[in-house]
């Protein structure tokens, strides 16, 4: 029996592959505005592991928000067939496109509840916006009043993230490399990795700001573990005040700019080539058109001689005859 409230949920990265295939195919044949399947794996004390999941076939009506399908039958079958495959992992939840909550995900989280105890929601956004995990984990609470009203179920949000085994890490690496736009180069390519790169990193610097300046207004409590962690990153910080350093960084600038200089002059000397080799082309080109307009009047000429000539023998002709 799991714990009634997790602690963190790990997604694998199959996981959100799948989901995004999920979605992709029934974008294409529907316009369905999200899909729906269920989620697999394992509990470790308080923690949910997500290994992989199964689409399930599932619709809704837009207008109503109570009026939705979900196929029984299939799920027992996709389970009972991933059980003969691994038998440790068993339905944990369920997930859906989202990208938000919607008002029916209870009626339907209730519905899996009949599959596992204390199931959890994972809302994947295929089509992310910004940078950062593309996932959130729910699990269901019972909301009691103290005025003696109906106790009232929602949702409360619980931390994800990614993980991965050595294997997993290894497969996701070449779909990555598969995947690439080869129309790209890969000096843009390079550059657009630095450039998201450095925007993960800006998150995750803005994160540490606001956590010192909570713990500094003594909003939150301070947490040694999370202090020696970034002092262990500052201490990884280089020392710019080095001469040593500044020498080097120095050296390797001016030799990038002199490649960056050499470039731009083999790019200008192939300019100037290919304009000298244009202009040779089109002199050739009218000596060519001019040589051609030459000969047809040549020709002209030659047929006017000829036309002239047999005119003269006709007329002698012609007088000699009436003499006789």
């Amino acid at each position: 029996m799991p714990p009634t409230v997790p602690d963190k949920v790990v997604v694998h990265p199959i996981v959100l592959l799948s989901v995004v295939d999920h979605f992709n195919r029934i974008q294409k044949i529907t316009s369905q505005e999200r899909v729906v399947g269920v989620l697999l794996g394992s509990w470790h004390k308080k923690t949910v592991d997500v290994a992989t999941s199964f689409a399930v076939p599932f619709d809704e009506d837009d207008r109503d928000s109570s009026v939705w399908f979900m196929d029984h039958d299939y799920l027992q079958n996709m389970f009972a067939m991933f059980r003969k495959v691994n038998a440790r992992e068993r339905v944990i939840g369920w997930y859906h496109t989202g990208p938000k909550l919607h008002k029916n995900d209870i009626a339907v989280h209730e519905l899996v509840s009949k599959y596992c105890a204390n199931p959890i929601l994972a809302i994947v956004d295929p089509k992310p916006k910004e940078l950062g995990l593309p996932t959130d984990a729910y699990y269901m609470v019972e909301e009691v009043h103290d005025d003696g009203t109906p106790t009232v179920k929602t949702f409360e949000h619980i931390s994800s993230e990614m993980g991965a085994e050595e294997a997993e890490e290894v497969g996701v690496e070449h779909l990555l490399r598969d995947i690439q736009d080869k129309t790209v180069g890969s000096l843009s390519q390079q550059i657009t990795n630095q450039i998201s790169s450095l925007q993960g990193l800006l998150t995750h610097l803005k994160g540490i700001k606001n956590y010192l300046e909570l713990v500094a207004t003594k909003k939150l409590p301070i947490n040694h573990t999370i202090m020696y962690l970034l002092q262990d990153v500052f201490n990884l910080l280089p020392n710019l005040n080095l001469d040593e350093f500044s020498k080097s960084f120095v050296v390797k600038t001016n030799d990038q700019l002199v490649i960056v200089y050499l470039a731009s002059m083999v790019r200008t000397v192939i300019a100037l080539h290919n304009l000298i080799q244009n202009k040779i082309a089109n002199r050739e080109a009218e000596k060519q058109e001019v040589t051609s307009v030459v000969r047809k009047k040549d020709k002209e000429q030659e047929k006017d001689k000829n036309k002239d000539s047999t005119k003269d023998t006709n007329e002698k002709k012609q007088s000699s005859s009436e003499k006789k």
